[in-house]
């Protein structure tokens, strides 16, 4: 018993740690650990995760917005319109799945994993001096940067769509909402990589609670395991926060950018795994 609750807070301790760094829900790291090392069945590991992951988005969305590097307005918008969504996008499982649509995804999380990196290693820190380079290596960054992304005003309607691409994807996929908010707010919304993060928080907050109750009403959720993740979520969450806001924009993004990457490869190699047998 006492060896239960141990692991359990050292899973949910990680997964408070990797939300409030990267505002994610942190369902990459639970879910998995609720199956092989909880004990938990196949459902529970999706469904027992979802308790815990509330109280760490609202600690960690407090953290940011106490800092001032948060858009709660924006949050609550994305999150508001993405719980709609994400109940369409479940209803849609019925219809479209499969190992295929997961591989896609992973290819998709790559993706945007490269772009962030790029768009990390491309732009400079506030008050940093430009490289001493050559005509010809200043020609090289010049073409490097001149086709700046499109930037687009974060107007309630833009939210909106952000928050249904985000609920669709959640609910069809079962995937945290932050791989999707903090790329999209980051390449063309123009957020920096932290206040974008915080924004997912105060999102994810919101997103997770539909789907928790719809969980609980169906009986997937075990408690006991909830509960027991919850208890280190909390501290988790700002110790992640406080990782972030002390860390460079471009240390941010590039080590979002290394989550993506491995949320990716796992998502892959299981989806792989699964065809092959």
């Amino acid at each position: 018993m006492a060896a239960f609750w141990v692991k359990a807070a050292v899973v949910g301790l990680v997964a408070g740690v990797l939300s409030g760094m990267f505002g994610i829900g942190g369902g990459i790291i639970t879910t998995p650990a609720i199956r092989l090392l909880l004990g938990g069945s196949a459902i529970a590991a999706v469904a027992s995760s979802l308790p815990a992951i509330i109280p760490s988005a609202l600690t960690g969305a407090f953290s940011y917005a106490r800092r001032g590097i948060a858009d709660v307005r924006g949050g609550l918008q994305v999150g508001t319109w993405g719980a709609a969504f994400a109940v369409a996008g479940a209803y849609l499982t019925r219809f479209i799945g499969g190992s295929i649509l997961l591989i896609v995804t992973a290819a998709i999380i790559g993706y945007m994993a490269v772009d962030m990196a790029l768009l990390a290693l491309r732009a400079r820190e506030p008050g940093e001096e430009p490289p001493v380079a050559t005509c010809a290596e200043e020609e090289a960054i010049l073409a490097a940067e001149r086709p700046a992304p499109r930037v687009f005003r974060p107007t309630p309607g833009a939210l909106a769509v952000v928050g249904a691409v985000t609920g669709l994807y959640s609910g069809l996929l079962g995937l945290g909402g932050g791989f999707v908010i903090v790329p999209v707010l980051t390449r063309w919304f123009g957020f920096s990589a932290k206040r974008a993060i915080g924004t997912s928080l105060v999102a994810i907050a919101i997103l997770s609670v539909p789907a928790t109750v719809t969980h609980a009403l169906l009986g997937h959720i075990d408690w006991r395991i909830a509960l027991a993740l919850s208890v280190m979520v909390v501290p988790g969450s700002l110790i992640g926060s406080r990782i972030t806001a002390a860390a460079s924009e471009r240390g941010v993004r590039v080590g979002f950018a290394a989550l993506l990457v491995a949320a990716g490869l796992v998502l892959a190699a299981n989806e792989v795994a699964v065809l092959v047998r």
